[in-house]
């Protein structure tokens, strides 16, 4: 794909990143690189009771200073309250989350309060702080999120009752450890909707306004790697090699969006998920096929690599073809891995659409849609379709 000589952009990946299977055995080494001496543990009782974090603590030695369990899914800020003065108590230098995208955004809230003090409404939009965060090292769980390298965090805002952005360079992760083997356990279904964010990402990336080469092509990469080998860890969540390449395809997913941005499909999951609690990869999942229809003759040209990533292009389709195909071959491949497909098998009342679309049109990352959306009605129509 050629790009106009008039191009500008800026790719960012500070992140370090170490890929093996049992890197989790380096957690006290990139900590002391770090020059850290008190690494915190933050994650959640099920990962505790999955084992997964025993051999971090290990791996710490004199350096763990101690672990907070309590996160839960769709973190808020009231979780990051707590967990930040359970961290000043136990004297924490550094942060070690280990988990899926809410432990790592509940650690990268507790990195700006660590540091910054303060409430973390304070910090809400975009590039609000002017100095880099408390250490922290990431060590996933799931392969979907891309948290462990990107700028962002996604935190529940409990009392207004949805999910609130943080969008700042200065909370990307210092180090991320890729280990096939902490994602094993992952059940077939949460592999698969954690699968489908990645697939979302990637897309996102390719389709968003401000889209540029190396983010395009990291995201073309990721689509690649998504359609073979997301199949694989469904079938057999014991099948290493498809977890190391299901987790470097997470991660290129993060760091195509970090630069170029997700948008449309996010901001209407994020709304039924703040509002309803569907899981982040099951809401992507569901909506994204509907959303690209929907967007598809705002950015037709962007859909011929989309569709070469899927595998569905054919010499001579038109972009609008290319996109059409596309959005068939998601919902195949999604039905194939046995994801629901309509928001009411994901717990989506018909009466609460017009809510979900209406807080849909304030999410931060709706401005990088290739599509200009002002009415909630354009929304809820395309909730409706997917209901």
């Amino acid at each position: 794909m050629a790009y106009d000589r008039d191009l500008e952009f800026v790719y960012r990946s500070p992140t370090k990143l170490i890929f093996r299977e049992n890197a989790v055995k380096d957690a006290g080494i990139e900590v002391e690189e770090l020059g850290c001496s008190r690494a915190l543990i933050v994650t959640d009782k099920g990962i505790v009771d999955a084992g997964l974090v025993e051999p971090v603590e290990k791996a710490l030695g004199k350096r763990h200073a101690g672990t907070y369990d309590k996160c839960i899914q769709d973190s808020g800020y009231d979780v990051v309250n707590k967990a930040t003065e359970f961290a000043r108590d136990k004297g924490a230098d550094a942060l070690i989350s280990v988990g899926g995208g809410s432990v790592i955004d509940t650690a990268k809230g507790m990195a700006i309060l660590l540091k910054e003090g303060g409430k973390l409404e304070d910090y809400e939009g975009v590039q609000m702080l002017s100095r880099p965060q408390t250490p922290h090292v990431v060590i996933p769980t799931t392969a979907g999120t891309g948290s462990e390298v990107t700028p962002s965090a996604v935190i529940k805002n409990r009392d207004r009752n949805i999910k609130m952005l943080i969008h700042d360079s200065h909370i990307m992760p210092n180090t991320a450890i890729l280990d096939p083997v902490m994602t094993q356990g992952l059940p077939p279904m949460l592999t698969a909707t954690t699968g489908m964010d990645v697939m979302t990402h990637a897309i996102e990336a390719i389709h968003a306004i401000i889209a540029e080469p190396i983010a395009d092509y990291v995201a073309f990469g990721a689509i690649r790697l998504v359609v073979e080998y997301l199949p694989r860890c469904v079938e057999n969540g014991d099948d290493l090699f498809a977890r190391g390449q299901q987790q470097i395809a997470a991660t290129a997913g993060g760091m195509a969006f970090a630069n170029s941005q997700i948008n449309i499909v996010h901001s209407l999951a994020h709304s039924a998920g703040g509002i309803f609690g569907v899981p982040h990869g099951l809401a992507n999942s569901i909506l994204l096929p509907h959303v690209i229809l929907f967007i598809l003759a705002d950015c037709a040209d962007r859909y011929v690599l989309v569709g070469e990533a899927l595998g569905v292009y054919e010499k001579g389709m038109t972009g609008m073809e290319a996109g059409e195909a596309a959005a068939n071959a998601i919902w195949e491949f999604t039905k194939k891995l046995g994801i629901p497909q309509r928001l009411r098998d994901a717990g989506v009342p018909e009466d609460g659409l017009e809510s979900i679309a209406d807080n849909a049109l304030n999410d931060g990352v709706l401005p990088f849609s290739p599509k200009l959306i002002v009415d909630p009605e354009e929304v809820l129509q395309v909730y409706q379709n997917a209901w």
